[in-house]
């Protein structure tokens, strides 16, 4: 359990965090056992997957966000922060169905595991109509868990009322963020105003504001300090998912568990790519509309669209747009009324978020 002392201590507190998750999983793991055997590759998957990486960036900014609220947290706040990152879960399973994507930080993604399965055991039935079912209701498992998780958190019933309507329209952007993610890609979006707006719902209100408020919530804030919280998250969840376009065209894939140039096989519609576009030439725009979204991309295709995007500005551009972000994030933090303790952890969190490689 949590004491005064431990609010001190960044690492604990994500340390805490993956030991909540870890006891709630191994129950979780329990109860499907019990169901019946054939659930064991439910449970040890969905297990892996939650606990083999992540920052738990949401966990944590959501136990920040209840600290700078003058709350202290002990072993019930601990579990209601963990529950996040299993709505992550859900996000991301999701996510790599809707991409078509091969792996998740250097792992086979859920549904190419579940398909792997299903060719190994000799099912009958195609083997990848089995993994995308499989990942779709792994996903919702994860969701499931993560109200499971919330709501048997133990924390007090008036906290627990307090923080729903944050709760639950948390995950309601972040499900309107990823249709209009699909949404862009299927209307060929070159427009850095509709892909910012879709970059703030999918992730700059989910991983960054809507934790801070849920955390704020359980400490019950008033809405002054909910404002300054959102003064800080959106300008800091914009820059963490412009990072996050950054990384899935240039990142290294030993340190993103992803394919080289991923995000352009993937057709995403990000500001990177409408920075591209709007600063394009003929032939340079011509080239990337023609490759970007193939799943036979190859490494010298990549290695060209790479560099338009480079001799175009873009990345100059998004740089700038993080920097700015992160700028406007952390000059919000000092012009709050945040805990003190919070403000510097907060701070730390942003460069985090803000200036990662993976």
């Amino acid at each position: 359990m949590s004491t005064p002392e431990s609010v001190t201590s960044f690492t604990q507190s994500r340390s805490e965090i993956e030991h909540s998750l870890s006891i709630f999983l191994q129950d979780q793991r329990a109860q499907l056992a019990a169901i019946g055997t054939e659930l064991d590759s439910v449970s040890t998957s969905l297990t892996e997957y939650v606990l083999n990486g992540g920052k738990r960036l949401r966990p944590l900014f959501a136990y920040w966000g209840f600290v700078g609220a003058g709350g202290i947290p002990n072993s019930a706040i601990i579990r209601a922060c963990a529950s996040l990152e299993l709505i992550q879960a859900c996000a991301l399973i999701h996510d790599d169905v809707m991409d078509g994507s091969d792996t998740r930080r250097g792992f086979p993604a859920i549904h190419k595991k579940f398909a792997s399965l299903h060719r190994d055991q000799g099912l009958s039935g195609d083997s990848d109509a089995f993994g995308i079912s499989s990942a779709i209701l792994l996903g919702d498992l994860a969701l499931v868990w993560a109200d499971k998780m919330f709501h048997a958190s133990g924390v007090e019933s008036d906290a627990l009322i307090r923080s729903l309507p944050v709760f639950d329209e948390m995950r309601v952007e972040i499900m309107a963020g990823q249709y209009l993610d699909v949404l862009e890609q299927a209307l060929a979006s070159q427009s850095v105003e509709r892909s910012l707006r879709v970059a703030q719902l999918k992730s700059a209100k989910y991983t960054v504001e809507r934790p801070l408020h849920f955390g704020a919530t359980l400490a019950g804030a008033d809405q002054q300090l909910l404002e300054s919280y959102s003064r800080y998250g959106m300008p800091l969840g914009e820059s963490f998912q412009l990072r996050d376009d950054l990384l899935g065209v240039f990142g290294n894939p030993d340190e993103t568990g992803k394919p080289a140039g991923d995000d352009l096989r993937e057709g995403k519609r990000t500001v990177l790519i409408a920075a591209t576009l709007e600063r394009a030439n003929g032939t340079q725009a011509a080239f990337i509309e023609q490759h970007l979204g193939r799943i036979t991309l190859g490494v010298n295709d990549v290695m060209r669209m790479r560099e338009i995007i480079i001799d175009t500005g873009a990345v100059a551009f998004v740089e700038q747009m993080i920097e700015d972000g992160l700028a406007k994030a952390l000059s919000a933090l000092e012009e709050s009324q945040i805990e003190r303790n919070a403000s510097e952890h907060l701070a730390e969190l942003a460069l985090v978020a803000a200036r990662r490689s993976l």
